[in-house]
């Protein structure tokens, strides 16, 4: 009997694989970064084929390293980072270009083509998005209209879009399956989140022909097969990795509600099985699930959250690890009056203004690197307060606590300025894998590994809940700042 799901989790700076028992407790890690590709100012590729290869190569170190035996393996679940952009030839199977990225704000102009053309109401009614260059669809038309010679090839019906999970298992499946689910799907602008369905009337204003797009499956289907080492394994359970998380935290029922902190800050409460319009600057997606009968949800998305630790760490150099910021944000009594808006491509939820710029604020000739550490932990939580308040107005419920997981969880300072500032309980699971485990989940119940939801929520752990502390005027001013740093910040690129 096989003992074990193989999660591959493609995130937006490194490729993971690892293994879960059936206890749910990771077995086995291995992680490899990439290439971070910036051909112009606000532009951010990958090579789509490093992101294969990075990914296939810490599987297979994963397995030779703990000795697993193939067949010990029941399934593989993906999870992905969202919106990245892939086109590749079929008949080849190379890339017409290099991945553009989540992050990257080259269709800005497309966009605003797009709100000319009135779309704007339909594109949200129909999607639950905001027209924005954050989502694959222009960056699809950006590559159509851009590359030489690849918008025949297109008509021709020789071009493939894929997300990164589609673009894995196609590789995975020795190109065989193209297909995707409805996490992914729904986060292209260009998917039906009521029908189910691609939008023809989104692809043809586009000029994004039918036949580039995948098949679209509930996340827990059976995908593909991947062969490895001879030995047939299905590809059963896909979620973009913010559905995965939403699902590794056992978000099963509506008001749940979860904050993944990552190279981004996303924010997702279960909406139940109607989706709710936003008034706040807020998006309506898919939650991930086994069937047509699907559940939704609210999202925010901050799109710096840890890659501003990154950014001091790797462009001002001020920090050798990032794990140091911790300390030095601790170091200091406060943030020395100094507020980091990290609006490297724009800013996300509640704002959506992608001409907002990066900026610091407030240094003075005392300000020390500690206080600029500080301010950029502090804007992390920051960011996260604007879209839980955005988030109880859209719902009128008033959360009661966070859960929260990501690699920036780990950090107990943040983590408790996060309490302090949204006046509510922050819980971490013992286990913070919580979007490779959400990915296993989906596989692992689609195979018969667990029987179902309710087994993998009894055994939910806890780690640490983090209780409000700070001072209700010291906050409230902290926050004015704050809104004060951000105005600064908004329409510089315009």
């Amino acid at each position: 009997m096989a003992e074990y799901i193989l999660s591959l989790d493609q995130g937006t700076s490194s490729s993971r694989a690892i293994l879960f028992d059936r206890k749910q407790s990771v077995v086995a890690v291995e992680q490899k970064e990439f290439r971070q590709i910036y051909p112009n100012q606000g532009w951010v590729e990958h090579d789509p084929m490093e992101i294969y290869s990075t990914q296939y190569g810490v599987m297979m170190d994963l397995l030779a390293k703990k000795g697993i035996q193939v067949e010990d393996i029941a399934a593989i679940g993906i999870t992905n980072q969202r919106e990245t952009t892939i086109l590749w030839d079929k008949n080849t199977g190379i890339p017409v270009y290099n991945a553009i990225v989540w992050q990257c704000r080259r269709t800005s102009t497309i966009v605003d083509s797009l709100k000319k053309k009135e779309l704007g109401d339909y594109i949200t009614k129909t999607t639950g998005l905001i027209v924005d260059a954050y989502f694959s669809a222009t960056k699809i038309k950006w590559i159509l209209d851009t590359v030489e010679g690849v918008k025949e090839r297109a008509k021709n019906g020789d071009i493939l879009f894929g997300t990164v999970d589609t673009w894995l298992i196609w590789n995975l499946s020795g190109r065989k399956a193209h297909v995707t689910d409805y996490t992914n799907a729904c986060r292209t602008m260009l998917f039906d989140i009521h029908k189910l369905r691609w939008d023809d009337m989104l692809l043809e204003a586009l000029g994004i022909p039918r036949s580039m797009m995948p098949e679209v499956k509930p996340s827990g289907s059976m995908f593909a097969t991947a062969n490895i080492k001879g030995v047939d394994i299905p590809i059963a359970g896909v979620a973009g990795d913010q559905q995965a998380a939403l699902f590794g935290q056992c978000c099963f029922e509506k008001g749940d509600v979860k904050c993944t902190y990552g190279t981004g800050c996303f924010m997702l409460v279960n909406s139940g099985e109607s989706a709710a319009q936003s008034a706040n600057g807020l998006l309506t997606t898919i939650a991930a699930g086994f069937s047509d009968k699907v559940q939704y949800v609210l999202e925010g998305s901050v799109f710096t959250g840890g890659a501003v630790i990154q950014w001091l760490r790797d462009e001002l150099r001020i920090l050798t690890e990032s794990a140091d910021s911790e300390y030095f944000a601790s170091s200091v009594p406060d943030n020395g009056g100094v507020y980091l808006v990290p609006a490297f491509t724009g800013l996300g939820a509640p704002y959506w203004d992608m001409y907002a710029r990066g900026c610091i604020i407030g240094i003075t000739r005392g300000t020390k690197r500690a206080h600029i550490i500080r301010a950029a932990q502090e804007s992390i939580a920051y960011q996260v307060l604007d879209m839980l308040r955005a988030m109880e107005k859209d719902t009128g419920i008033k959360i009661a606590e966070l859960r929260v997981d990501g690699g920036a969880s780990r950090d107990r300072f943040l983590m408790q300025f996060q309490a302090d500032l949204c006046r509510i309980a922050i819980v971490r699971p013992r286990e913070l894998e919580t979007t490779a485990l959400g990915a296993a989940y989906l596989a692992g119940i689609t195979v018969g590994f667990w029987k179902d939801q309710n087994e993998i929520k009894d055994r939910v752990r806890h780690d640490v809940v983090f209780e409000p502390e700070m001072d209700a005027q010291k906050r409230e001013k902290s926050i004015a700042l704050w809104h004060k740093a951000v105005e600064r910040s908004r329409g510089w690129a315009e």
